[in-house]
C-alpha cells in the first residue's frame, strides 16, 4: 500500500504532517493484487482526545471497500467519507490499515466515527488480519507553525 498526500507527500511510518497538508483525502494505492481481488481500507486516529488519555478512541476517518486490486481506493466504495485530522491535544497517531476482502461485500456501516474498534470492524465484516498498515503522526497547528 503506497499513500501521498497531494501527490507527491508520501506517507511513511513515524513521518509528521501539519494538519494543513492532509485537509484532502490521499491517493492510496493497493499493490499485491490483482482485478479479482477486493480491499477495505480503514484510517483512524487511537489518540482522541489526546494521547495521554485516548478515552474516545478509536476516532474513524474514512472507510472504503471493494478496492480492486492493483488500483487506488477511488475506485473503491466509500463507506465513511474522509475527515481530515485536527488533533487538539499532543501528537496523534493516524493509521492506515488494509484488509483483504474474501469477496465483494457489503459491509456493517458504523454507527459512530467515536469508540470504533478497527480489530472488531474486522471481524464482524470476516476481513482476517491487516495486509498492510501505515501511520504518520500530526499535532495541533499552531499560527507561528502555519508561517
Amino acid at each position: 500500500m503506497i499513500v501521498t498526500y497531494n501527490s507527491n507527500k508520501l506517507v511513511f511510518n513515524g513521518l509528521e504532517f501539519y494538519p494543513s497538508a492532509v485537509v484532502s483525502k490521499p491517493r492510496v494505492e493497493v499493490q499485491g493484487g490483482d482485478m479479482r481481488s477486493f480491499f477495505t481500507l480503514v484510517m483512524t486516529d487511537p489518540d482522541v482526545p489526546g494521547p495521554s488519555d485516548p478515552y474516545l478512541r478509536e476516532h474513524l476517518h474514512w472507510i472504503v471497500t471493494d478496492i480492486p486490486g492493483t488500483t487506488d481506493a477511488s475506485f473503491g466504495r466509500e463507506i465513511i467519507s474522509y475527515e481530515s485530522p485536527k488533533p487538539s491535544i499532543g501528537i496523534h497517531r493516524f493509521i492506515f490499515v488494509l484488509f483483504k476482502q474474501k469477496r465483494r461485500q457489503a459491509v456493517v456501516v458504523p454507527s459512530s466515527r467515536d469508540h470504533f474498534n478497527t480489530r472488531r470492524f474486522a471481524e464482524e465484516n470476516e476481513l482476517g488480519l491487516p495486509v498492510a498498515a501505515v501511520y504518520f503522526n500530526a499535532q495541533r497547528e499552531t499560527a507561528a507553525r502555519r508561517r
